[in-house]
């Protein structure tokens, strides 16, 4: 169950905010459709219950807030705009990176591909499907966790009316299994064709919290679409005909050339155009949408489905409206004025008005805190609807998600490390990347291995003094900047958005993917360079090292602090640009402060400083600890070392802060 509570955006300048005190709740097992014009506040209302905008109000998912739930995308499933996914990625690989990310196994995304009908789009990439394939793959990433609560903007926006029954005959199975479904749209037949319950928003406030049948007998009337070339005439036989029979007829000019007609059937109108020889291009049966509910007329009452009046004989007129308006009678048994729905029921009554304005419909229990009762509802197929389930939890694993649910967790500390090898893999970048580090690497060692006098540690890191980063450092940093930048390009976690990033655990699986595939980047490059200089000079410019391990610390240390400064920095500002900007600016401008810093003799030497370090701890180290703790140190005590450790200090800090800020989870 999801409730709202006083969701209030936060005001912008000179203009009242978006989403204004609005409450509201849907139940488990009822569709709640959210409707609302255009600009009326319904993405934000959303967003502000995912804490994805800044404001005030509370909504509570079966009674805890989002950043109160451990892992929230096995609790609320979303759908917000297009498919939150790299477009490069294959529609397998982006469901298969979410079961990581929601700690499903991953076979489920198979099962779901099937579920929803897209099982032979497996291998297509994203950036190639229609909207209508997006939406189903949009659809199975948010029931993969088999969430008890489903957020969906508008999910049936630009669909055929084909795929929009289907979409919402899925929704309805997840809802007659004990979920809440809660979805948006600008269309009033939609809502009320498909919800049990339908909540009204105008500039950002409730309007109506109705069930589906009184929103449809106080909203929704049966109209004639008449489309002629002579409107105005047809309108003024129609108009005759209905005073001289003592009908409630309104006619509404659509155009120049249709009108709805509300309160008559395509047979009276036919004829009436028949007798007068006016000429019909269409008749059709349609449900129009009446606006916004208006005052109930008490004189009104109903006779088989007809208007009547409680006079015998009333004397009244018609009078015709633009589009927006309604039929407005005058006569002796109704005050002047008074607005009369036509050919349906009366508005229903009792109808009770809050101190807030918003409208309660209904009679005892069908206010907004009734339970909605799904029964006799339509669902899927039986097959696709037990298979939203999944498959049943084995022994040791408790269900979780909704009520019933079956879905077998496969969580834990490794579930972070498992997602984030799946978004990098997910895609050629990493591969393509490596390639052009080594091709580039290789290139500038044959140059500098040419021109000589360049020391066989820059060499082989193909660094010159000129640049600020041998090709891996930056292909490492680039790597590093995309473990976040991706993040917020391709929010691929669509309800952890803006919580999620900021989680320890998934911190620490970035930075150790990233240091371990810089680690292999750093290799290959190294191989690359002595590859193609043996091909080219023979051994001329390779000699034995006689130190390895300090320099290649040095190298190690500079690869991994240049991915884990693209990695936070993407972090803190959200964007792999400001990622990238980070790691050059370790080298251009850290650089030469540190430089300037360290100049000079130390006042204090620190010899022994290994030997020290070793009584420190009560375990024996082996002979070689005090080697490479000389060669960290060492290269430490270099520009660029002190530069990045300072500059990782400062990241992690800044990284820890927005983080404590953003409700972190640990």
């Amino acid at each position: 169950m999801l409730q709202a509570i006083g969701l209030t955006s936060s005001p912008r300048r000179h203009l009242p905010p978006l989403v204004n005190d609005l409450t509201f709740e849907a139940r488990a097992g009822c569709v709640t459709a959210l409707l609302g014009e255009p600009g009326a506040g319904k993405t934000t209302a959303l967003r502000l219950m995912l804490e994805l905008e800044p404001g005030r109000g509370v909504t509570y998912f079966r009674g805890r807030p989002l950043h109160r739930i451990p892992h929230p995308g096995r609790e609320v499933g979303v759908l917000l705009g297009d498919v939150p996914g790299h477009p490069a990625r294959t529609v397998r690989n982006q469901l298969r990176m979410l079961t990581a990310a929601v700690g499903v196994p991953a076979s489920r995304a198979d099962l779901m591909m099937e579920v929803v009908g897209i099982g032979g789009l497996r291998d297509q990439r994203l950036g190639s499907l229609s909207a209508g394939m997006e939406r189903r793959v949009a659809l199975a990433a948010a029931l993969l966790a088999d969430p008890c609560t489903l957020l969906l903007d508008e999910p049936g926006a630009g669909l055929p009316t084909r795929e929009r029954t289907w979409l919402h005959g899925l929704l309805r199975g997840h809802a007659s299994l004990g979920g809440a479904v809660l979805f948006t749209t600008d269309d009033a037949k939609e809502a009320a064709r498909y919800a049990d319950r339908v909540v009204s928003i105008a500039d950002g406030r409730l309007v109506a919290d109705q069930d589906a049948a009184d929103f449809a007998r106080t909203r929704l009337r049966p109209r004639v679409a008449v489309r002629t070339p002579h409107a105005a005439r047809l309108a003024d036989v129609l108009g005759r005909e209905a005073r001289s029979a003592q009908r409630v007829v309104e006619i509404v000019e659509e155009s120049g050339s249709r009108l709805s007609v509300y309160g008559s059937n395509c047979a009276e109108i036919g004829e009436a155009a028949f007798r007068h020889g006016v000429l019909v291009h269409q008749l059709a049966d349609e449900t129009g949408d009446a606006g916004a509910a208006a005052a109930p007329v008490p004189q009104a009452r109903t006779r088989g489905g007809a208007t009547s009046l409680p006079e015998a004989r009333v004397e009244a007129s018609l009078q015709v409206r633009p589009a927006t308006g309604s039929v407005v009678v005058h006569g002796s048994g109704l005050p002047a004025g008074a607005q009369v729905p036509a050919h349906g029921e009366p508005r229903p009554e009792p109808r009770t008005t809050s101190p807030a304005g918003a409208v309660h419909t209904g009679g005892p229990g069908s206010g907004s805190g009734a339970a909605c009762d799904p029964a006799g509802l339509p669902a899927p197929a039986g097959a696709a609807a037990d298979s939203l389930r999944g498959p049943v939890a084995g022994p040791g694993h408790a269900p979780a998600g909704r009520p019933g649910s079956g879905v077998r967790r496969v969580g834990g500390p490794l579930w972070p490390l498992r997602y984030e090898v799946r978004r990098m893999f997910g895609t050629a970048t990493p591969l393509l990347t490596t390639a052009v580090v080594a091709a580039v690497s290789a290139l500038i060692s044959l140059v500098l291995a040419r021109a000589g006098h360049t020391p066989q540690n820059r060499l082989l890191a193909a660094w010159p003094e000129l640049f600020p980063l041998p090709p891996a450092a930056l292909g490492a940093g680039l790597l590093g900047s995309l473990a976040f930048g991706e993040e917020y390009r391709y929010p691929a976690l669509a309800a952890d958005r803006g919580t999620v990033p900021r989680r320890m655990g998934l911190l620490a699986a970035k930075l150790g993917v990233c240091a371990a595939f810089a680690l292999v980047l750093g290799l290959l490059a190294v191989a690359a360079d002595v590859a193609a200089l043996r091909l080219v000079f023979g051994a001329g410019p390779l000699s034995a090292p006689g130190e390895w391990i300090a320099p290649a610390a040095s190298w190690a240390g500079l690869l991994i602090g240049c991915a884990w400064a693209g990695v936070l920095a993407s972090g803190v500002f959200r964007a792999a640009s400001a990622g990238m900007a980070a790691v050059l600016a370790v080298p251009v401008m850290v650089v030469p402060l540190v430089r300037k810093a360290l100049e000079g003799p130390s006042a204090y030497p620190v010899t022994g400083i290994a030997s020290r370090l070793r009584g420190l701890s009560r375990a024996p180290w082996p002979p070689e600890a005090d080697r490479i703790v000389r060669g960290a140190l060492r290269v430490m005590a270099q520009p660029v070392g002190t530069a990045l450790v300072l500059s990782l200090m400062v990241l992690l800090c800044a990284y820890a802060l927005t983080a404590l800020r953003g409700r972190v989870r640990w």
